[in-house]
């Protein structure tokens, strides 16, 4: 595997290369990673996989500073995996002057749900994503359901701005007791790591209650927020949308059955986690 820093070595790496298969991640990497490596291979050849921990999609008050860097242990993965280019730039590398321009999300999508709570959030991961697909020039590009909005905005991006990138939906990985997988993860102590698994369980009643037939969408929503907070949590959002915009369902949407996801993001300590389940 090939460890490069520089935009311009990268370029004459994959020169020639039509069926580039991108994965871009912050490192920490854990099995739910390395499934989007083996998914991406699925899809195209060679592999190439990015680790950048973007300051610009953290806020000012979020742990850019303490986020956790595995570097070399992510090295010896992506090599198991068969990983062809590591894109490991630094931030002089990918920002050699102030990023000016930017690419912000509409605000019906971007704002609500993560944006309502990250503002800026989306802002700093298009913009990313965007210079990384410039970067790269990938013919598909993996990225996993557990983040259900930011998988959204890409793909709107990707299809509005004409790239030349399909982008690939993989689904979330879970540990057996149904923790979706996460980097910040490692943050929880062990009762809080006990208590976990308490998101996505609750995730489950929502969505069998929906399909139940539960039409009273904002009360079985603010129930559920309600039962979190009774165990301890500090509840964000639990929200039930429609998959295609993320916009809250209508009476009519629901009486249809449209495609539905539940959403959620709580932070148990000081750990914030999210969440998702599709109905």
């Amino acid at each position: 595997m090939k460890i490069i820093s520089n935009i311009d070595e990268l370029r004459d790496q994959l020169s020639g290369q039509l069926r580039t298969a991108f994965v871009p991640t912050m490192g920490n990497l854990h099995e739910g990673h390395l499934s989007l490596m083996r998914l991406a291979r699925k899809h195209g050849d060679p592999v190439v996989a990015s680790i950048f921990v973007n300051r610009l999609q953290f806020g000012p008050n979020e742990d850019f500073d303490k986020y956790p860097r595995t570097f070399q242990a992510d090295v010896e993965k992506l090599e198991k995996e068969g990983v062809y280019v590591l894109f490991a730039p630094t931030e002089k590398d990918l920002y050699p002057e102030p990023q000016e321009f930017r690419v912000r999300p509409p605000d019906d999508l971007g704002n609500t749900l993560e944006g309502e709570f990250r503002p800026g959030f989306f802002t700093g991961v298009t913009t990313i994503v965007l210079k990384l697909f410039s970067c790269v020039q990938p013919r598909v590009s993996v990225f996993g359901k557990k983040d259900y909005q930011q998988l959204m905005i890409i793909r709107n991006m990707s299809r509005q701005f004409a790239l030349p990138t399909e982008i690939i939906a993989a689904e979330t990985w879970r540990a057996e007791d149904g923790l979706a997988l996460s980097s910040r993860n490692m943050y929880l102590n062990d009762a809080q790591r006990a208590e976990a698994p308490a998101l996505f369980q609750l995730l489950n009643h929502v969505a069998g209650e929906v399909r139940a037939g539960h039409l009273d969408i904002m009360g079985l929503e603010q129930s559920a927020m309600a039962h979190l907070a009774g165990r301890g949590w500090q509840p964000d959002y639990i929200s039930v949308r429609r998959r295609m915009d993320l916009q809250s369902p209508t009476a009519a949407d629901l009486a249809a059955g449209a495609p539905l996801v539940v959403l959620a993001a709580a932070k148990l300590g000081t750990t914030r986690l999210i969440d998702n389940l599709e109905i």
